[in-house]
């Protein structure tokens, strides 16, 4: 395990995110983190970036769009994208209402699309970047959207660029010049929404490069031992590697005890859990797996949270990276593309690879890494391997040239 103590080296706050497939238990574990680290004296918000907000659920609180004190050290937040942009982006929303109502859109569809796409979880970066630049906190504990929608962060800045681009039928020099004359006629101030939105993309690509600083950010992968959740984890995890952003920790919650098994009814389910606990150790090492037990009823309160931080933080401190090193790497090589992924304590005689669909099944004598490859190698064939000091390579060529 690759352990380092808080962020004293860097001048921003630490920040974790928690992400994994709905239901799995991600607010309960953010939160409970957010209050581990507050009670251990660090300054703490903790804020939900899933529009099906339960974080207050969770801490049983009332909270709002905006940070309140919760708790000593310990702030909470649910974003709202509308008001996050009547608060902040005002003039962003009178710019995209004017285009879509110039290009013949109705006033009610223009209105619903003034939210940009990606703008609830760009509402989250943009709040960050507020925090970071004001030092108000220690540490941030996002409790983001589902896997899905988590991961339309890693294209958040090429998403608003291309609606920059694309969106508008003038460009920004265009727009500075005509601004006042538009202005005159529609009481819009064109030019500072489009300045504004400008200002957002900066904001943006500031908040992506702290999100990939291994020195400042990490994710932490929540599943459940169920086959369907452990395979989206696996997906989320190659595309969040690819994107150069750190996972540190996995994290498996509601793992029920053996001595469920006294009771037949959970015997069947005992025992596809140890196999997947063994999966899941197999398909993300060398990350650390943290436990949660089962709490048998639901979770909610501070006294609970704690309960779940005493498990899940019992050898650790939740503030620590675990790890910070990239276990595979992706990089194009001419016409093909190498992928290099770690694989210590093997020769190369041990290693069987097999590609199923989008999925890498790597073979060492009795165990069995699994590794989710990104889509577009679908357009690829795998044309061999090789093992170099530790380090399994394996190409793949465009699939006509092997037709």
């Amino acid at each position: 395990m690759n352990s380092s103590n808080n962020t004293s080296s860097t001048s921003s706050p630490r920040i974790i995110l928690f992400t994994g497939k709905g239901g799995v238990g991600k607010t309960t574990t953010a939160a409970a983190t957010a209050l581990c680290a507050a009670e251990q004296g660090s300054r703490t918000l903790v804020i939900s970036t899933d529009p099906a907000h339960s974080l207050g659920d969770a801490l049983h609180k009332a909270l709002s769009p905006e940070p309140q004190q919760i708790a000593p050290n310990l702030f909470a937040q649910e974003l709202d994208v509308y008001y996050s942009m009547k608060k902040y982006w005002g003039n962003v929303r009178s710019l995209l209402l004017t285009v879509f109502q110039w290009q013949g859109l109705k006033s009610i569809v223009a209105e619903e699309l003034a939210a940009l796409p990606g703008m609830e979880e760009a509402s989250a970066f943009l709040w960050l970047d507020n925090y970071v630049q004001a030092r108000e906190y220690d540490c941030i504990i996002i409790d983001s959207a589902p896997t899905g929608e988590t991961l339309t962060l890693l294209t958040l800045p090429q998403t608003v660029q291309w609606w920059m681009t694309r969106a508008f039928p003038f460009q920004k020099a265009a727009v500075q010049t005509v601004g006042a004359a538009v202005r005159t006629i529609t009481g819009i101030p064109l030019d500072k929404g489009f300045l504004e939105l400008d200002a957002i993309f900066e904001k943006l690509q500031r908040m992506q490069r702290l999100m990939t600083n291994p020195e400042v950010a990490s994710i932490r992968l929540v599943m459940n031992p169920e086959r369907m959740v452990i395979q989206e984890a696996r997906r989320a995890y190659t595309y969040l590697q690819m994107y150069g952003f750190n996972v540190d920790a996995v994290i498996v919650n509601r793992v029920l005890p053996d001595i469920a098994t006294r009771n037949n009814f959970f015997a069947e389910y005992i025992a596809s859990q140890k196999k997947y606990l063994q999966e899941i150790e197999a398909s993300f090492a060398p990350l650390p797996m943290l436990k949660v037990p089962h709490m048998g009823k639901e979770v909610f309160g501070m006294d609970l949270l704690r309960e779940i931080s005493a498990n899940l933080y019992a050898h650790y401190k939740p503030l620590d990276f675990y790890y910070k090193e990239c276990p595979f790497e992706l990089a194009q090589q001419g016409k093909n593309y190498i992928l290099k992924t770690k694989i210590p304590f093997a020769s190369e005689g041990e290693i069987q690879v097999k590609r199923l669909s989008d999925e890498l099944i790597i073979h060492i004598k009795n165990r069995r890494k699994n590794l989710f490859l990104p889509r577009f190698l679908s357009y690829y064939t795998l044309e061999h391997h090789t093992l170099v000091d530790n380090w399994l390579s394996l190409t793949f060529a465009p699939a006509s040239e092997n037709a």
